[in-house]
């Protein structure tokens, strides 16, 4: 295998400078036209031709000069609606916008590894498509990604996002479930008003979503052997201090990890809808609204990507990540679709994502270009 780490760090001028760019000039989900137009323009003036998905979707095509699988890597684009607090000199420059999850990274990070997969091209069996995803942060571009036809002739699809919990230089694979699946739901609950000195003429529709909330939040203890999380973050209710109301809305999320929870997590949610209502003789209306669908990682390509990895930085920065995390993230449609593996980069920042003053070392991408590279070229010459 090249030496990807010396050939990244090379190259590393080119990279940061890449970086603080796409840092300074951040876009939110679906608008990011700057960030595809110069991603364009770094591939095409490396010779690995572009063509366009969704507007801003780009996907980069890089052909090996022997003949063999074609395997993806994906990256995001988008930033966040935060005013960022870093203080750094490549700043952002819209008010407002900021890339505080490490996307300015991730992308190049990818474009660091189509740089060095096409400088070994003529020894390089397959192909391997670039995949830079608009709106993660949103509802998801995966999704309308693969609807599109982005993985039609793909064997496999691998990710990776910065990890602020991982030193600079530091991989961190996970085998089998890593993040969460995500419903949103928002309920409204229809009492009777009456007067609080005589609550046997209403139905306190307060009462009963207070009720329900209690009961809901402390539904994922229900799965035993299973992490997951129901967290309702607004509650809207009541004009007055001393009568009843008729209507209560509160709205949340449910996080759980793999399908079997998901399914029975939200079959227990109804069911406490249905008794709380009727128990307060009050009735609700629910949106209960599918978002991503959790990371679940396939074992063979962890492995792949665990080994490629170590033979890469050594044995002792490659980290076997134990407990899955309860954030989401929509690169688990493409493994729903085919099999692959995402995997964590030490971002060399202890801060935590979508703080405004996240800002992953420089090194970062370097690094992770060179760990993609090495992960990509093993799966296709392995094959």
């Amino acid at each position: 295998m090249p030496d990807y780490l010396s050939e990244a760090q090379s190259i590393a001028p080119e990279l940061i400078a890449l970086r603080r760019a796409f840092h300074m000039d951040p876009e939110l989900g679906n608008h990011e036209f700057h960030t595809a137009a110069r991603i364009e323009e770094t591939l095409n003036g490396w010779g690995i031709p572009t063509r366009r998905l969704l507007d801003t979707a780009v996907v980069g095509h890089l052909d090996g000069a022997l003949p063999g699988p074609t395997v993806a890597l994906r990256a995001d684009m988008d930033a966040l609606p935060l005013a960022e607090a870093t203080g750094a000199d490549f700043a952002s420059r819209n008010e407002g916008v900021m890339h505080a999850c490490g996307h300015d990274v991730h992308m190049t990070a990818a474009l660091g590894a189509a740089r060095l997969l096409a400088s070994h091209r003529d020894g390089l069996k397959g192909s391997v498509l670039f995949l830079f995803q608009p709106d993660e942060e949103g509802r998801g571009g995966a999704q309308r990604m693969i609807e599109a036809g982005v993985l039609e002739g793909v064997d496999a699809v691998f990710g990776a996002h910065v990890s602020p919990e991982l030193p600079l230089g530091h991989v961190g694979v996970r085998y089998g479930k890593f993040y969460a699946a995500s419903d949103t739901f928002k309920i409204v609950v229809h009492g009777v008003s009456a007067h609080g000195a005589e609550r046997e003429k209403g139905i306190d529709a307060l009462g009963a979503a207070a009720a329900l909330v209690s009961r809901l939040i402390d539904l994922p203890k229900c799965l035993p052997g299973e992490r997951a999380v129901l967290s309702v973050g607004s509650f809207h209710a009541g004009a007055a201090e001393n009568a009843l109301s008729d209507r209560a809305e509160f709205a949340g999320i449910i996080r759980t990890l793999g399908p079997a929870a998901r399914s029975e997590l939200k079959r227990l949610f109804r069911l406490a809808v249905d008794e709380i209502t009727a128990a307060w003789g009050a009735t609700a209306e629910v949106t209960l609204r599918e978002s991503y669908p959790g990371v679940v990682n396939d074992d063979a390509m962890t492995a792949l990507a665990e080994d490629a990895a170590r033979q890469l930085l050594g044995r002792d920065s490659v980290h076997v990540i134990e407990r899955p995390t309860m954030t989401t993230e929509d690169f688990g449609y493409f493994l729903m679709e085919r099999p692959g593996s995402f995997y964590h980069i030490g971002a060399g920042c202890s801060l935590p994502l979508h703080n405004t003053a996240f800002l992953p070392d420089e090194q970062a991408p370097v690094v992770a270009a060179a760990v993609h590279a090495a992960v990509i070229r093993k799966f296709l010459m392995d094959a």
